[in-house]
């Protein structure tokens, strides 16, 4: 397992087939999916291939999304970090960040508190120049967290009929919080 980060309460790390239990929890959960085109997984066959996938990104891009687990109790808390998009913008290629956290940790701090610690990693570990993120228009915490972390919103566009926001950051614009 490589641990890319910690913070005061995660370690965050590569995501592992021994996480399949923590992903189907949280990509099953509707309530997780209600921004998300309310398509949520309904087997662990479904999770598995979403990690073998992730994993994958890694060789191919060497990043992607990374597994969040609490240092207390190494609960699989969700997921974080970067990953080399251009499926919802087919006009560029650019680096997405993104978090999904299972409903029981919602409202405590910790989406922000990890995309945060990414953020600074991508500008200065991996010299990202940029990095962009999304949210649906009505997805209330997940806009607050990419301007809590200090992406700035751009512009509003469509993807398969959803409104999303669109924000990014610059690295030569970016303060170290």
């Amino acid at each position: 397992m490589k641990i890319h980060l910690e913070t005061e309460r995660c370690i965050i790390r590569d995501l592992e087939e021994s996480d399949l239990d923590g992903m189907f929890d949280l990509d099953s959960n509707v309530n997780v999916h209600k921004f998300l085109g309310k398509n949520p997984i309904k087997t662990k066959d479904e999770a598995l291939e979403i990690i073998k996938n992730i994993r994958g990104q890694y060789k191919d891009f060497g990043i992607g999304r990374w597994a969040i687990e609490d240092k207390a109790t190494n609960d699989f808390i969700g997921w974080t970090g970067f990953k080399r998009e251009k499926k919802l913008r087919p006009d560029r290629v650019y680096i997405d960040i993104g978090y999904r956290l299972r409903e029981k940790f919602w409202g405590k701090g910790i989406g922000t508190e990890t995309a945060l610690a990414c953020l600074k990693y991508g500008f200065e570990t991996l010299s990202f120049d940029e990095v962009c993120g999304c949210a649906d228009i009505d997805h209330t915490a997940s806009n607050a967290i990419l301007r809590k972390i200090g992406l700035q919103y751009i512009e509003d566009f469509e993807f398969k009929g959803i409104s999303l926001h669109w924000y990014a950051l610059k690295k030569s614009e970016w303060k170290i919080k």
